[in-house]
């Protein structure tokens, strides 16, 4: 049975602030490793490095870049002088978007090294295969990927706050870059009046870049809401499947620990290629992130098809939703053609990445009765596999 105590010890177990690559994550690792150990199951384990270039370094480069770039065109002082201007971005940009596309393998900076731990579980209608290897699955089964973050974050300013000034660089970015255009090629007659009405967006444009520059990342967060409260799910749903019996007969069960979520999504980016074979057809994901006392279901088309097998699977869920994926690892798993649904709490997201972010904000029963509608869900969709 799902315990609401053991959920609760589990919580309080990491919640210590775990900053991606240090010694405060790799001991969450091994704790949740002794967990699992504990019951009798040998994870495996996967090493890698990353540098914090990409989440921190390169995304403040290109808003700077694009400031002054919009900066140069809208004072449009001399021809060869904006082009030069443009040219000196454009080297700086486009080689880091080039640099980007495959983030994992950038070494630009102080190199740390993180790990991803993960156990599968075979259906109950395979009791042949053992809990080995991922690259060693066949693809004959469905498969069930129960997902959470290792790591933990402290950062200056909140979540919804860096929103707030993304969104206000972008929408001023677009209105000066709409200004420009009309200022200098459809009415030049009013030139004068254009320039002096674009000063206003191009302002809030520097002090949207200023402000999100000014953000600095610490290791001051507990981390229990994010994602102290998702170690904890998946670690209660691998204690409730270890009875063999209770596993679904058409799905292996997949416990996955990703490390340095917060810097980047570089764990699941490296896990990934363990799993890149399996058939998304057959393959779907539950990840759990940021859950305090409401729930919001994400999910697209395809992880619909958990809701349409499931009979009143949301009744008692406190706020469920469709919405769009937040950046994170089941972000990256979509994007990668995989479905299923993440389990988030929007609202709380208000305490995450600062020091606040405490277990006694976490709801347990909450989450025990998230995971009992869970069990219940698989125990539909099993009956009627894809």
């Amino acid at each position: 049975m799902i315990d609401e105590k053991r959920i609760k010890e589990n919580l309080e177990l990491v919640s210590f602030p775990r900053l991606s690559g240090t010694e405060g994550e790799k001991k969450a690792f091994n704790l949740i490793k002794n967990k699992i150990e504990e019951l009798n199951f040998k994870p495996s384990v996967q090493n890698f490095s990353f540098t914090s270039f990409y989440p921190r370094v390169y995304q403040k480069l290109v808003l700077i870049s694009g400031f002054w770039a919009l900066f140069i065109l809208y004072l449009n002082i001399e021809f060869y002088f904006t082009l030069l201007n443009i040219i000196i971005v454009s080297l700086i940009v486009l080689p880091l978007y080039l640099m980007t596309r495959k983030p994992e393998k950038i070494k630009i900076g102080k190199i740390k090294t993180s790990q991803n731990l993960y156990i599968r579980l075979p259906a109950n209608s395979n009791p042949s295969k053992k809990h080995t290897k991922i690259e060693q699955l066949s693809n004959y089964d469905g498969n069930l990927l129960f997902m959470c973050h290792i790591d933990s974050k402290g950062q200056r300013f909140t979540i919804f706050f860096r929103i707030y000034f993304f969104k206000v660089w972008m929408i001023t970015f677009g209105i000066c870059m709409i200004i420009i255009f009309l200022k200098n090629f459809i009415f030049p007659q009013i030139y004068i009046i254009l320039f002096i009405l674009g000063v206003f967006p191009l302002t809030l444009n520097l002090g949207a870049t200023i402000i999100i520059c000014l953000n600095t990342t610490h290791n001051k967060s507990p981390g229990a809401i994010d994602n102290g409260s998702g170690i904890a799910c998946v670690l209660e749903l691998l204690n409730y499947y270890l009875d063999s019996n209770l596993r679904p007969r058409n799905f292996n069960l997949w416990f996955l620990f990703t490390g340095t979520e917060e810097t980047g999504m570089m764990g699941i980016r490296h896990l990934y290629n363990k799993i890149d074979h399996l058939d998304r057809a057959k393959s779907y994901m539950v990840s759990f992130d940021c859950i305090a006392t409401e729930i919001d279901v994400i999910t697209g088309e395809k992880g619909a098809f958990f809701f349409k097998n499931t009979p009143d699977f949301t009744a008692n869920l406190h706020m469920p939703k469709r919405i769009r994926f937040f950046r994170s690892d089941a972000y990256y798993l979509a994007d990668k053609g995989f479905g299923g649904f993440g389990v988030l709490d929007i609202p709380s997201q208000k305490y995450a990445h600062n020091i606040h972010d405490t277990p006694e904000k976490v709801d347990c029963l909450l989450l025990k009765k998230l995971l009992e509608h869970i069990v219940l869900m698989l125990r539909f969709v099993d009956r009627s596999p894809p």
